[in-house]
């Protein structure tokens, strides 16, 4: 039998909400595998879906650009042992360098960014370096992902602690201008204040669907109701999941009363063209 500590009721109890009691046996229950204990509070109704992103450890910030064009874009981490440096604005200025180093080179890997050079011939590598003998702490550049589409647009969050790219397929509609940014900036909000799974429900992974109605259908199974009726109850619960985790069907955060489709198709209305939200990037430090 697996030794339940007093650590992994506390974690799976902050990942779930649930109660220490039932944290404590849903572990007992399967052997301390964390996944299957928070599978079963669900199943019993005791827990939402878990947010397992929420526990950042590291410090620095998240540099998001965009090209002239706004047809391509780049968002960044760099790391710092402090949030003293990470908030810093000479900090900052160094993953901003990286950042464009890696959109004019269209680079995604850390390691090929760091070979590169940016325009007066000094590599990522050796701005690495000045950065942690300037600001006196050790420093590392995490991750790093360009995106190319017909439209991107960015946000960042927070002064550094979350940075979104979206990507968008558009028609009739010049992407850099001012008013197709400024609604890209807000679908890029969104996506930073509520995590989705997927830009839409045909991009949701198979795996992630068929797990997600096997809890609903568990939970449909404690109800002891008809099987056609818990049938209707899990499709029910997978559509109420589609709507909260899908981008283009979240309710807008500026306005309740729009979803994210909604006021795509009034802003391309709007600007004479067609607008589809076709993916995203979402950094959150230290994630």
């Amino acid at each position: 039998m697996a030794n339940i500590t007093a650590a992994m009721v506390k974690e799976l109890r902050e990942m779930t909400g649930a109660g220490m009691m039932e944290c404590k046996k849903a572990l007992a229950e399967v052997e301390g595998d964390m996944e299957k204990a928070i599978d079963v509070l669900r199943t019993r109704g005791l827990a939402a879906a878990a947010k397992k992103a929420g526990r950042a450890t590291n410090e620095g910030t998240v540099a998001a650009l965009l090209s002239d064009d706004a047809k391509s874009g780049v968002v960044l981490e760099l790391n710092c042992e402090t949030d003293f440096v990470g908030m810093n604005e000479k900090f900052k200025a160094y993953a901003d360098r990286m950042a464009k180093v890696a959109l004019d080179n269209k680079i995604s890997d850390v390691d090929a960014l760091k070979a590169a050079a940016d325009a007066d011939g000094e590599t990522v590598e050796a701005i690495l370096t000045d950065c942690v003998h300037v600001m006196g702490e050790n420093t590392t550049l995490k991750r790093v992902q360009v995106v190319e589409s017909g439209a991107v647009a960015s946000y960042i969050h927070m002064g550094g602690k979350i940075g979104v790219l979206v990507e968008f397929e558009v028609e009739g509609i010049d992407p850099a201008t001012n008013e197709f940014q400024a609604y890209g900036r807000d679908v890029a909000m969104q996506v930073a204040a509520i995590p989705a799974v997927a830009a839409n429900r045909e991009q949701v992974p198979a795996e992630v669907i068929e797990h997600e109605m096997s809890i609903y259908k568990a939970q449909a199974a404690e109800s002891g109701k008809p099987e056609a009726i818990q049938e209707k109850i899990a499709t029910g619960r997978l559509e109420k999941f589609y709507k909260e985790n899908c981008l283009t069907e979240q309710e807008f955060v500026k306005n309740s009363d729009q979803t994210i489709q909604q006021y795509t198709d009034a802003t391309a209305k709007q600007l004479g063209g067609t607008i589809k939200v076709v993916n995203f990037v979402r950094f959150a430090l230290g994630e």
